[in-house]
């Protein structure tokens, strides 16, 4: 029995960075407080554009209004992060978020707002949200060292799968019930957890590390890129996620594979996303094994490969439990890639450089998708949402094989060495 129990705990998730660092622990409570916050207004609002305009196309301009502030900032706040206090700089991001989140609420429950209204909020939302990531990415490796790191990001993922699956379904209830306002509202306040999470660190795990030796060449983002470059581990992690984001990315292909396949009924569509952020909190409550490994170059090739299998067995099934099995598969492949690319890119990166390099990942994860849905749609619509799955799947498989093969530096990839040559020192500080 004591055997029995104490496999079964090396599967489980890794809770150690909760159970022994006070201030992660606050951190981590405070963001997935008010993850699930963002994830109400982010339905809110779709739902309201909707309501106000009735038009699609005005509900799809959302997507542009958030990604030209999501880049220009999330560049501006990973240079700000390598030069400032990065608590404070994540707390005052978040006032003004909370700030902006009550004003849009009172606008919206006085009944004075209109889609150009909604749309400048979103975009400071956005900016905001963006010019904060690279900070807050920065916190975990600076508390966490060895496994502890590791078990501490697939923590922030299945925080985030869990606001991803809760947060609409809650949504959906407080619009249908008490309005949109309502559930901005509700987001303004929970931005109050996430200023106790940030208060509760150190103030010197906000302080960057400084880097004498560093030249005015290595300043500002391009010292991050060329540090990128010269990185083959960190270019092999980027080009991995590209490859199986831009290859296989099943977004955009739900419903038309959903009429294809499934009678076009709005049940069936509503199953599907669901069904991936399904996958990625299983793996994450049995991410204990993942994050355990020392080899998480290895970890994070097999994971893309699951990932691209995962979705072209959703492009080849015809029977709806089998497809959705496929994005439960796949959804479960992606918090691995998620965590092994994240303990890739904080270890193999110095404090002086980690908010930059942050900002690039923050880019390459939020570009990559679109430029998957852009593929995905394209070969749909010259062949069906069927063929542009399959093939983009295992195109994504192969596509794992060959990073594997031609950049060996990600296969033997291990954290231990990645630290002692970046000379990093985690804090210790723990609260």
């Amino acid at each position: 029995m004591g055997e029995a129990r104490r496999r079964l705990r090396e599967h489980l998730v890794d809770i150690r960075p909760l159970r022994e660092i006070p201030a992660f622990r606050a951190f981590w409570i405070g963001t997935t407080i008010s993850s699930f916050g963002s994830q109400l207004s982010a339905f809110a609002l779709l739902y309201y554009v909707w309501e106000l305009s009735h038009s699609a196309a005005l509900v799809g301009l959302t997507g542009v209004v958030r990604a030209v502030p999501l880049a220009v900032c999330g560049l501006l706040g990973g240079t700000l992060a390598d030069r400032m206090n990065r608590r404070t700089l994540l707390l005052t991001m978040r006032l003004a978020q909370m700030a902006s989140a009550a004003t849009l609420a009172v606008l919206v429950i006085v009944g004075v707002a209109n889609v150009p209204i909604v749309y400048a909020f979103m975009a400071i939302g956005a900016g905001l949200a963006s010019i904060s990531v690279p900070s807050s990415q920065t916190f975990a490796p600076r508390l966490l060292d060895g496994e502890r790191l590791s078990a501490g990001l697939a923590l922030m993922r299945l925080s985030s799968q869990f606001a991803m699956l809760a947060g609409p379904f809650v949504a959906g209830i407080l619009v249908d019930t008490l309005g949109v306002g309502i559930c901005l509202a509700v987001d303004g306040v929970t931005f109050i957890a996430a200023l106790w999470g940030i208060v509760s660190l150190p103030k010197a795990v906000g302080e960057p590390q400084r880097d004498t030796g560093a030249g005015k060449s290595e300043r500002g983002i391009l010292g991050a890129v060329r540090y990128l470059v010269r990185t083959p581990v960190l270019v092999g992690a980027f080009v991995a996620d590209l490859n199986a984001t831009v290859l296989a990315i099943p977004t955009a292909l739900f419903p038309v594979i959903n009429a294809e396949r499934f009678g076009g009924s709005p049940i069936t569509l509503g199953f599907m996303l669901p069904a991936i952020g399904l996958g990625g909190i299983l793996a994450g409550v049995l991410s204990g094994r993942i994050t355990r490994q020392p080899r998480q170059g290895v970890v994070m090739v097999v994971c893309c490969a699951i990932w691209g299998a995962g979705i072209a067995l959703f492009g080849l099934s015809g029977w709806l439990p089998l497809a959705l099995l496929g994005l439960v598969i796949a959804g479960a492949a992606d918090t691995g890639t998620v965590v092994s690319r994240g303990t890739i890119v904080q270890r193999s990166t110095p404090d002086a450089l980690r908010g930059r390099m942050n900002s690039l990942d923050f880019l390459v994860g939020a570009g990559g998708p679109s430029l998957g849905d852009l593929r995905a749609g394209m070969v749909a619509s010259a062949t069906s949402g069927a063929v542009a799955a399959v093939s983009g799947g295992l195109a994504c498989v192969v596509g794992a094989g060959v990073i594997a093969a031609a950049i060996p530096s990600l296969r033997s990839w291990r954290g231990d060495a990645a630290e002692r040559r970046t000379a990093v020192a985690p804090s210790t500080v723990d609260g």
